[in-house]
């Protein structure tokens, strides 16, 4: 439980006197932020503790506080903001809680720490009262500084229906949206749930950490092993930059290909299968959920990459390759250059393919930022459905033609000399490009007119073969 302490102004909070009475066994953190929150939402809060005395200067002023056997008969809804180790005081009072209101709000350190749920166990101490499982998943924090988006849910479950609805009703007036989840065995999976670190970026952390040793591996052996094999030449020092440089926007560029490619895969599959009332696979049921998860990691390997591209002017290596190359640079030459008026020959398809290069990736990234901002929940919330798809599928797929334009640009005839392939491998940006271009050649088959007016339609729900069903059926249907 985290340590929050309770500002003077929001102490100075009084209840008032004819409000509804509540109990709040426990005077820590959690059990002092839900009484503040209480007090503030218009309820009567007495605290139950076992040392009532020492205690009353760290609750919120208008609450009381009491011993544990005289606080329970002051309300018929207990919450219990004890860890279950502590639970054996409540043995003693169980004819004094039959018939009331138990709410559990503890948490273990890990999973399966005990054999049953704790809010399992506090019924089996106290088999008279109505034990509710919830607000278990809200944090000392939230609870003082109020519900926002992120943490507005409050989970409830117990075998009382009365009694799960006097919870919700208190949650609702805290101002968090309440959930039933079922019967007290449900208890467990809510315990556990703020155990949880990070369940949704599992995946694609996992592909993100294998891509980028993959392809760190890959460029070492062609980049800095080659050399040191085939010219003797130690190059160790590129690995901090140079290295990373290129693995940053390879890795960028297939997780971004990889935001795309589940829908563009589930697109093919209504088509073959006519109907979108069937289940997508579970592999492409979770590949899509962490889709988010997927671009977010993408646009930090992007912001790398723009950072690393950065500090390249004031490398060493840069400034001392720059000096080297004006000190050798023989006077002679440009002496002879003057005397017969020649100039270097301006090349207008390397300025084009410059320009253009660096114009695609600013662009590119500019939408990979805008992408980034529209995944955030506070603005998610202003946008509507039509405008929040048309940035995160049109021009998302634009941000990876941009990207893959300006990876192309990078490459431009490179392939065509023998030297690229070092060791008769293809260099990175090579293998980055094969997925991205693979998800925009399929993009463009879903987007021609044929195709696209039957995904429409199957996804109006319209189902292939059922005209000659149901011919009465033969329109789109809308869900």
């Amino acid at each position: 439980i985290e340590c929050v302490s309770l500002s003077p102004m929001m102490e100075a909070v009084p209840a008032p006197p004819e409000s509804e009475r509540v109990c709040v066994f426990g005077t820590g953190d959690m059990g002092r932020s839900l009484g503040l929150r209480l007090l503030q939402a218009g309820y009567g809060v007495v605290f139950g503790s076992r040392r009532p005395h020492s205690s009353s200067s760290l609750i919120p002023h208008g609450a009381q506080v009491l011993g544990h056997a005289a606080a329970s008969q002051s309300a018929h809804l207990i919450f219990i903001a004890v860890q279950r180790e502590h639970y054996d005081f409540l043995v003693p009072l169980a004819n004094q809680l039959k018939g009331k209101v138990l709410v559990d709000l503890s948490n273990n350190l890990r999973k399966n720490q005990y054999p049953e749920a704790n809010a399992e166990y506090l019924q089996s101490l106290v088999p008279g009262a109505e034990v509710v499982k919830g607000f278990n998943t809200l944090s000392a924090w939230s609870l003082q500084n109020g519900p926002s988006d992120a943490n507005r849910q409050v989970y409830i479950c117990g075998e009382s229906v009365e009694a799960k609805q006097a919870v919700i009703a208190v949650a609702i007036k805290l101002g968090f949206s309440a959930l039933d989840q079922g019967f007290l065995s449900v208890a467990r999976e809510l315990e556990d749930f703020p155990l949880q670190l990070f369940p949704q970026w599992r995946l694609p952390l996992r592909i993100a950490i294998g891509l980028s040793a993959a392809f760190f591996f890959y460029l070492l052996i062609r980049d800095i092993i080659y050399a040191y094999v085939t010219q003797s030449k130690d190059i160790s020092f590129r690995i901090m930059v140079s290295l990373a440089n290129k693995v940053c926007p390879i890795v960028s560029l297939i997780m971004l290909s990889l935001c795309y490619l589940p829908g563009v895969l589930a697109s093919f599959l209504q088509l073959y299968r006519g109907t979108k009332y069937r289940r997508f696979p579970d592999w492409l049921d979770r590949w899509m959920l962490c889709r988010k998860q997927l671009g977010l990691l993408a646009l930090g390997f992007a912001f790398l990459h723009v950072l690393y591209t950065l500090i390249i002017p004031i490398r060493y290596y840069v400034r001392f390759k720059a000096l080297v190359l004006i000190i050798n640079t023989p006077l002679s030459l440009s002496l002879s250059q003057i005397r017969e008026n020649r100039t270097t020959q301006f090349d207008t398809t390397t300025a084009w393919r410059g320009d253009s290069y660096l114009s695609l990736g600013i662009l590119g990234f500019g939408l990979y930022v805008l992408l980034g901002i529209t995944s955030l929940p506070s603005v998610i919330n202003t946008l509507s459905w039509r405008e929040f798809s048309f940035i995160q599928s049109k021009l998302g797929h634009l941000t990876l033609l941009l990207c893959t334009a300006h990876t192309y640009l990078y490459g431009w005839n490179r392939f065509l000399s023998s030297s690229t392939y070092k060791w008769y491998t293809p260099p990175g940006y090579m293998l980055c490009l094969v997925l991205p271009s693979v998800v925009l050649l399929l993009k463009l088959l879903l987007i021609t007119p044929c195709v696209d007016r039957t995904i429409t339609r199957i996804r109006q729900g319209w189902e292939r073969g059922a005209d000659q069903r149901n011919p009465k059926d033969s329109q789109p249907l809308i869900p």
